[in-house]
């Protein structure tokens, strides 16, 4: 499975984004696809996650902010980010796990206070 991340940028605080990770194959089949994040000197965390039945999974800090959907006719995974934080600053890779796991390339983003 090959994935495609893009949607980072600059914005200010408050502001938001929209990341997408097309897949190369049907995401039907897709048991687990999800962001995760990197910021400078920090470990690599979990954002949000969705599995194929729809069941949804946010860390604390995100909750109520961000967004993850799928959208099955395009093969692609949303990440739809508002209210956002300059601690939301990081490196966002996009994850599908099919029998093993992928990662797409990561997307800055950069979030100004």
């Amino acid at each position: 499975v090959q994935l495609q991340a893009s949607g980072g940028g600059l914005v200010q605080a408050g502001g938001s984004l929209r990341l997408s990770c097309a897949a190369s194959r049907s995401i039907g089949s897709i048991i687990l696809m999800g962001w995760y994040r990197q910021a400078p000197g920090k470990q690599r965390e979990l954002v949000a996650d969705i599995s194929s039945g729809g069941v949804v999974n946010y860390d604390d800090s995100v909750k109520g902010r961000f967004t993850i959907s799928r959208d099955y006719a395009k093969n692609t995974v949303y990440l739809q980010m508002n209210s956002l934080k300059p601690e939301d600053t990081a490196v966002y890779y996009c994850y599908a796990n099919y029998r093993k796991s992928y990662w797409g390339q990561g997307t800055q983003v950069t979030v100004s206070s």
